[in-house]
């Protein structure tokens, strides 16, 4: 792809195709007008240089979507394989929302919680039925089409997505479940919009997956806007086929004693570019923000995070591990910026990194940039191998050396994984982890998981 010619020229990505997909969501014409807007920025700028610090080990080439067109999923369609995907994710779940290629496809649960004015449901019915909610926000909460060529495709392609809007003072007790699920092969954009009120809150778990013909390549955005007061804990799973590749953006904009917890898990997709942002604009402010991936054979992750503190009294506290396998690599880049007359300022950061075999290689490079005076931050990463000694002792103890490295692996994500309260996710990132690992899922839950996957599977 030609850095010097606007990237809208691309057969697929073109005016034809954004009409149409604005045409299946029966988009009202402010949404239309973002469009527009969107693909004019995508016409006209380049693929990023890959000379530029953010691309220097991910070259944007490796993200170009030449021969592939936008899904423009219409009508209802199978829900049956996303459902059976995340059947083990959330046994206590109160909603779900499933969407397939962009259109949702399934609703469950989300009837309980109209009466309190909650609004989850994906984001083709919240354009249509809920556009007072959706404007102020949608596309406007962080995640803007001028910033560069991806961010404008995603706002211009946007394929579908989730919207959760939580009013005032209300709190929903239980995890609501998202699942946007891949089918066929081409390009999906799938956008997630969370809007908590003043004092309200929730948790919502997001699973992408899906099963993959060709090549795929999915840029998915998530846009978080959590008020004063309110608490929101967020956890996104990617686990894509392996002929996908993927880019995303991940940014929460937390208000005056207001909290935001994050976790983005990564298992799947080829290669993942993906940046975690928490921009704290109001005192009182606290971001929590952890990661976990496991990569193996080629597999390429490069993670950027930034923790943003622009107002006084604000606190984050960033931790994200990353285990490699086989001859995978990962790139974990990880700012903390505080901006002038941001005072007592309370910022943590941490990266560690495992390395299972002698061809993986993980690149780490927190960094700090201070415009205040008054504040404590503290950043730190570390890259280390299995420990010979370490494996020999657990096999004297009867284990065999499989059984001692998934025991070692599963001890280095336990201290991400002990930190989020939600159980059906933790079960989640264990048994995908010791699948990776090609160890069996862990023993004592499989009859509940087995259980739970037939009932839901098996409603009409």
């Amino acid at each position: 792809m030609d850095h010097a010619v606007g990237a809208g020229t691309v057969r697929g990505f073109d005016e034809a195709t954004w009409q149409e997909l604005s045409g299946a969501w029966g988009e009202p014409p402010w949404l239309r007008k973002r469009r527009q807007e969107a693909w004019e920025h995508f016409r006209s700028l380049p693929l990023p240089a890959p000379t530029e610090e953010a691309w220097r080990r991910t070259p944007p080439e490796k993200l170009a979507w030449d021969g592939l067109q936008p899904l423009v999923a219409r009508g209802a369609a199978d829900a049956g394989d996303a459902l059976q995907a995340a059947a083990s994710l959330l046994p206590d779940r109160l909603a779900a929302v499933v969407i397939r290629n962009g259109a949702g496809v399934r609703a469950e649960g989300v009837e309980a919680l109209t009466p309190r004015g909650v609004v989850f449901c994906d984001l083709r019915t919240a354009a249509r039925e809920h556009p007072e909610l959706l404007e102020p926000f949608l596309f406007r909460a962080g995640l803007r089409p001028e910033e560069n060529v991806f961010t404008a495709q995603h706002v211009a392609f946007t394929t579908g997505g989730a919207f959760l809007h939580v009013p005032a003072g209300v709190e929903v007790d239980r995890p609501l479940l998202v699942v946007d699920w891949l089918a066929g092969e081409g390009f999906l954009a799938p956008h997630t919009l969370v809007v908590l009120e003043r004092g309200s809150r929730a948790t919502l778990v997001q699973l992408r997956s899906g099963r993959a013909s060709g090549p795929a390549l999915v840029n998915a955005g998530v846009e978080l806007v959590v008020a004063e007061g309110a608490q929101l804990r967020f956890v996104q799973l990617q686990d894509l086929p392996d002929q996908a590749r993927s880019f995303g953006v991940v940014r929460a904009q937390v208000g005056r004693d207001a909290t935001v917890h994050t976790l983005v898990a990564s298992f799947g997709a080829s290669l993942e570019k993906l940046f975690v942002e928490s921009w704290l604009d109001a005192p009182g402010g606290s971001s929590e923000m952890l990661g976990a991936f496991f990569a193996r054979d080629g597999q390429h992750y490069d993670v950027h995070t930034l923790q943003e503190h622009r107002a006084p009294h604000t606190t984050s506290d960033l931790l994200y591990k990353v285990a490699l396998l086989d001859s995978a690599r990962s790139v974990f880049a990880g700012l903390i910026r505080v901006h002038p007359g941001a005072q007592k300022t309370n910022a943590f950061q941490s990266n560690r990194n495992l390395l299972l075999s002698g061809q993986a290689r993980a690149d780490s490079k927190p960094e700090l940039e201070i415009m205040a005076n008054d504040l404590r931050c503290t950043h730190g990463s570390a890259v280390s191998r299995l420990e010979e000694q370490h494996l020999f002792y657990l096999q004297t103890r009867g284990l065999t050396r499989q059984q001692a490295v998934h025991m070692i692996v599963e001890g280095f994500f336990s201290e991400v994984l002990d930190r989020l309260p939600v159980e059906g996710v933790r079960f989640w990132l264990e048994a995908r982890v010791a699948r990776t690992m090609g160890a069996p899922a862990p023993l004592g839950r499989l009859a509940a998981l087995r259980g739970l996957l037939e009932e839901v599977t098996a409603r009409p």
